[in-house]
């Protein structure tokens, strides 16, 4: 399925309001509601919205590569903050971890071509304090998701998040 500004339109607003509330949608976009619901069963048969949650598939969407940066940081105060806010404000940066270790952060992006690859790199050069990055390519995501609790078995959860003993 190709989609249209429509359906971005009804997506970023799934997103940005972490809602599918059809008369949010409609709030944020204007969209009639009968169009809401007849593009939200489209997105849905196509496998781009593929669930009841309404988590998105993003290589069916478009931005069918993940492309992870590692980024060296300058040493200072509070650079771990500074630098990355930086970084959280470059568009379509969807994680971003500071680390121990031989890199400071570890960023994720999802992006649909070369030319998106090309405008997060020129991101990174205009910040204060990157000293260098190294960037790849994903070949295949084998996991990817926002739901940790289904990978871990009932009883780890219970030992490990409460005070109770398993039952």
């Amino acid at each position: 399925m190709q989609v249209d500004a429509r359906d971005v339109d009804i997506l970023k607003a799934i997103a940005d309001a972490e809602t599918k509330s059809p008369d949010t949608i409609h709030e944020r976009t204007g969209i009639p509601l009968s169009t809401i619901h007849y593009r939200l069963d489209k997105l849905k048969d196509a496998g781009i919205i593929v669930n009841e949650l309404y988590d998105m598939d993003l290589e069916k969407l478009g931005l069918d590569t993940t492309f992870v940066i590692e980024v060296i940081a300058e040493y200072g105060e509070d650079f771990h903050a500074e630098v990355g806010e930086d970084i959280l404000d470059i568009e379509g940066v969807t994680q971003v971890l500071f680390t121990a270790g031989e890199m400071d952060f570890i960023v994720v992006t999802q992006v649909a071509d070369r030319e998106m690859v090309e405008d997060v790199i020129s991101e990174f050069e205009q910040i204060d304090g990157v000293d260098r990055t190294k960037s790849m390519y994903t070949i295949k995501t084998l996991r990817d998701g926002n739901t940790p609790l289904q990978h871990y078995d009932r009883d780890t959860l219970v030992e490990k998040l409460t005070d109770s003993s398993v039952e």
